[in-house]
């Protein structure tokens, strides 16, 4: 939709509005998502990054985390342009920086390649883990850690991505769609296993080692270089992150009080920056948790109600080769929805 300031908006909260019919939902959703923002795209951020430079240049968290609340600040504050601009500097360097490390240690440690990858699917398979299975603790734990670490990851059915790929400019909504589903290719099955391959062919999980520590030390395996990469991919990624999320949890706020909100958000958002970075990592997860299935609850709705749509949509624009056509022009804001009710 277009709002009356003349800028792009989008989301589940919209769609479950004018698609469904049901704005109550979508004000559920949009208060979830102004909430859940702090967990998964501020605060475990900031704690994060706090903790692996004080694990590699033994940094006081209240340091790092002043300098990452004034840089915050300095670019939210100058809007969505100013975020715009930092992350397309950003996302591609961290991108290329990150891999470019870990392709380096995976090749330094090409003969440990095969064994990792059996151990990961045995280990997959293994008695122990049957026997876990069986007794109802193993199946209880995986679905409950994999699907929080996988949504917290790539965040599909999550509805965050929607809200900024709203404000792209482009030709119909499956072009864009289309663009948007490759994140997840990128973030999980390239960054996250390359992670994953690191780590396990270390072997420093066999040391009791965990989080920003067992990450470190599967780094060091590239003497001096391998800490720098990890800590400059990961505060990269993590600043990248908190710009990105400022502005799901802002459009958010946006959509229930209007725009008077979006500076108090702003400033908000850049106190939880510091909050972040000194609070107890136990607590900032299982807010980042609970707030994040929460949130994931509206939208997976919308997404079973208006899979017709979807497909229509998809079929019009992508199957018949009209994906480089336009779409009638987006409504603005107070105008009925052109969408059937589900």
């Amino acid at each position: 939709v277009t709002t009356p300031q003349g800028q792009m908006a989008g989301g589940p909260m919209y769609v479950l509005e004018r698609g469904m019919g049901a704005r109550w939902l979508g004000m559920i959703f949009a208060a979830l998502t102004a909430v859940a923002a702090f967990g998964i795209g501020c605060m475990v951020q900031a704690n994060s990054i706090s903790a692996m430079v004080q694990e590699t240049f033994h940094i006081s968290p209240w340091i790092t985390g002043g300098i990452m609340t004034v840089l915050t600040g300095v670019v939210i504050l100058g809007g969505i342009q100013s975020i715009a601009s930092v992350c397309e500097k950003l996302v591609p360097f961290m991108a290329v920086f990150y891999v470019l490390g870990c392709l380096i240690i995976l090749v330094i440690n090409a003969g440990e390649i095969p064994g990792t990858v059996a151990l990961i699917v045995t280990s997959a398979f293994s008695g122990q883990a049957m026997v876990g299975g069986f007794a109802g603790a193993g199946v209880r734990e995986a679905i409950r850690y994999g699907v929080a670490r996988g949504l917290f990851s790539n965040e599909s059915g999550l509805g965050s991505a929607p809200i900024v790929a709203a404000a792209a400019q482009t030709k119909n909504p499956v072009r864009q769609a289309l663009v948007s589903s490759t994140g997840t290719f990128w973030d999980t099955v390239i960054v996250c296993a390359m992670t994953g391959l690191v780590v396990v062919q270390s072997h420093d999980w066999t040391k009791g080692l965990n989080g920003a520590a067992l990450t470190r030390a599967a780094f060091t395996d590239l003497p001096v270089v391998g800490p720098l990469v990890l800590t400059v991919g990961l505060l990269t990624f993590v600043f990248s992150t908190i710009l990105g999320w400022s502005y799901y949890g802002e459009k958010a706020a946006e959509y229930l009080f209007g725009s008077r909100v979006i500076l108090p958000y702003r400033w908000l958002w850049v106190a939880a920056v510091m909050v972040g970075s000194v609070a107890s990592l136990p607590a900032v997860w299982s807010f980042a948790d609970v707030a994040n299935g929460l949130m994931a609850a509206p939208n997976l709705i919308s997404l079973l109600a208006l899979n017709r749509v979807a497909v229509e949509q998809t079929r019009e624009f992508l199957w018949s080769g009209r994906l480089e056509e336009a779409s009638p022009p987006a409504p603005a804001a107070g105008v009925p929805s052109p969408l059937p009710r589900a």
